[in-house]
């Protein structure tokens, strides 16, 4: 098993995926350190990249009246990224490095070719996205409701 791999294996986002699509995903990624302070991604920007963070810590912004506003900090073991998998391929949020952060950045079209020829990889990957996207639109909903709650009563 190739580094990757075995970093690919231990992230709990790719538990439980068999060794082949392991190695399959272990073509499409690299590892990579993230500055404090970056923008990885912008809210409408192609969607080309998939993070599987290792450690470090990514705050997830929308725009909001006065600034932007703080969604959810994701963590080692989150991922970031999951537009790559929808059309038409825009980020849904900022995401901006809070701390150094090490991940696994893993190539969106690539994913997406991947999926397209083995059906089994692309529907593990589909079920953990969806997990994903529902977590970030309840946590998208309770910050709003958060924020904005006031205003309707």
């Amino acid at each position: 098993m190739t580094p990757i791999e075995d970093v690919l294996r231990q992230h709990p986002f790719f538990e439980g995926l068999a060794p082949a699509h392991l190695q399959l995903l272990a073509g499409c990624a690299k590892n990579v350190l993230l500055p404090a302070g970056a923008y990885v991604m912008r809210e409408g920007d192609p969607a080309d990249t998939f993070h599987a963070l290792r450690d470090g810590a990514v705050a997830l912004e929308v725009h909001a009246p006065g600034g932007p506003l703080v969604v959810q900090t994701l963590h080692g073991g989150d991922v970031l990224g999951w537009s790559w998998l929808f059309p038409p391929h825009r980020c849904a949020f900022d995401a901006r490095i809070v701390e150094p952060t090490r991940a696994l950045a893993l190539d969106g079209v690539c994913l997406r070719e991947k999926a397209e020829r083995d059906h089994e990889l692309g529907y593990a990957l589909m079920k953990r996205v969806a997990k994903v996207f529902t977590s970030r639109l309840a946590a998208t909903r309770l910050q709003l409701l958060d924020l904005y709650g006031h205003a309707a009563r």
